[in-house]
């Protein structure tokens, strides 16, 4: 969650670009071969239909079904084979004329004349398909000023800070702007790729969706701080929190998958992070008494969920249905379990809750109960009152969450809260707490300056 990996990155709505399938397996180009699946299975009621009343399967007893569909979509719905295909090209073409009239009949009887409109409603291109590329500029490493000249070199035009929602939506080409918020956000529009772009390969960019960036964005842990990130894998909010502390400070992130956890010790080196301990442990199992995180005020806590509210769900399962009943219990459970959890540390300033799940279950539930169990010791904090898209009013003070979703803030589907202490801990000095805590309610305005570590003038920088 929060890498950035959607229409760019080869899953995109158009037809699927042509792919050489010599055989199916042994695809050159990973990234088309992805396009190609998520196209087929958009595709998929549509292409049991034809292949079925076109008998292919009975004729071809050793064509598998999931192969056949997806050379059936290349044959009629994409770009052909055009020299590829191997093997399998004289297969299709014995079938060819069949299969085109199968599909000319469906059209007919549905009463359409394009491909798009044979799809249900749910599966055609919608808002999500629309959410533009964000790209945070990593500060450790440079500076929002140099990566815009870095761009401009390019052969990118840049049009400013954005003002509104429809200066993001009538983005196009090679525009980009920087976002209304957020002052080290980029956006560009959707369908950019910038995966093999230089300055993201030297981490120098990281690609976020605006929604992920705003849990760390509201933590805004001061530069000394220690932070717990609880569930930190894949490592994009742990990267942007150690840019909001300089590096200086400490964060404590952990995660159980260790997979994960290897991919994300290489996204923190490629950024630079160097304040981050990180822990193949469960955030459950950690002790709040244990001294080394005596000094934690602030705690992340983005845990497992449905992720019903992300983009490339939505675009690779179009039409998915919602999680179901038993799921979803099972995941508030333990998402209740780990809020109470963490509010348990003792000198706890701070903390947000975050989700990638639109359910109500997950995300509204979860914080009423845990204030009910924290028997008034935090509250919500109000933050961003501009933002267009709130809580649901399930609880007194429930506005004061943010929701986000691509028909209201053209971002991924998302959900926040910002819990804060309410009284003062008896373990925390006065000195910690004689300065009142700063509530970001804007971007944190900052000094234009030119960066030292800043992107080469004519060559990619280096890590």
């Amino acid at each position: 969650r929060g890498s950035g990996f959607g229409p760019g990155r080869g899953c995109w709505p158009g037809p699927a670009p042509r792919l050489s399938l010599c055989p199916l397996g042994r695809a050159q180009n990973v990234k088309q071969l992805y396009a190609l699946v998520c196209e087929t299975q958009r595709y998929s009621a549509v292409l049991d239909a034809v292949i079925a009343s076109a008998g292919l399967l009975r004729a071809e007893k050793k064509l598998r079904p999931h192969l056949a569909k997806v050379l059936v979509y290349e044959l009629l719905l994409g770009r052909g084979f055009r020299g590829g295909a191997g093997r399998w090209k004289p297969l299709l073409n014995r079938h060819q004329a069949r299969l085109k009239a199968e599909l000319a009949r469906l059209k007919v009887h549905r009463g359409v004349s394009r491909n798009e409109d044979l799809l249900e409603v749910g599966c055609r291109p919608g808002l999500a398909s629309q959410v533009p590329r964000f790209v945070r500029v990593n500060t450790l490493k440079t500076c929002s000023d140099n990566v815009i000249d870095y761009f401009k070199r390019q052969g990118f035009s840049y049009q400013g800070r954005a003002s509104s929602l429809e200066d993001l939506r009538a983005l196009k080409g090679k525009c980009f702007l920087l976002d209304p918020l957020l002052s080290e956000l980029l956006v560009f529009p959707a369908q950019t790729d910038l995966h093999d772009h230089p300055l993201y390969l030297a981490g120098h960019l990281i690609l976020q969706d605006k929604a992920s960036c705003l849990p760390a964005l509201l933590l805004d842990p001061p530069p000394g701080s220690h932070v717990i990130d609880a569930c930190a894998a894949p490592g994009n909010k742990t990267s942007h929190l150690a840019a909001l502390l300089k590096n200086q400070g400490k964060i404590f992130a952990f995660d159980l998958d260790a997979k994960r956890l290897a991919s994300m010790a290489t996204l923190l080196a490629r950024t630079g992070v160097s304040c981050c301990q990180l822990a193949e442990e469960d955030f459950l199992a950690v002790s709040p008494s244990d001294q080394r995180y005596r000094q934690v005020q602030y705690i992340l806590l983005d845990p497992s969920c449905s992720g019903s509210g992300m983009v490339t769900r939505q675009l690779e399962e179009p039409g998915a249905g919602a999680p179901s009943k038993e799921r979803l219990q099972a995941l508030a459970g333990f998402q209740q379990r780990a809020l109470c959890h963490a509010l348990t540390f003792p000198s706890l300033q701070r903390l947000v809750y975050s989700t990638c799940s639109l359910c109500q279950e997950e995300n509204e539930d979860v914080v009423r109960d845990a204030l009910q169990q924290s028997a008034g010791t935090f509250r919500l904090a109000p933050v961003l009152p501009s933002w267009p898209h709130r809580g649901l009013s399930t609880f007194p003070g429930a506005e004061h969450c943010l929701r986000a979703s691509p028909e209201t803030t053209l971002t991924g589907g998302f959900f926040i809260a910002v819990l804060e202490r309410a009284e003062v801990p008896s373990s925390v000095s006065q000195a910690e707490t004689s300065a009142p805590e700063h509530i970001p309610s804007a971007a944190p305005k900052r000094k234009k300056r030119r960066c030292k570590a800043a992107a080469a003038p004519s060559a990619p920088p280096r890590t």
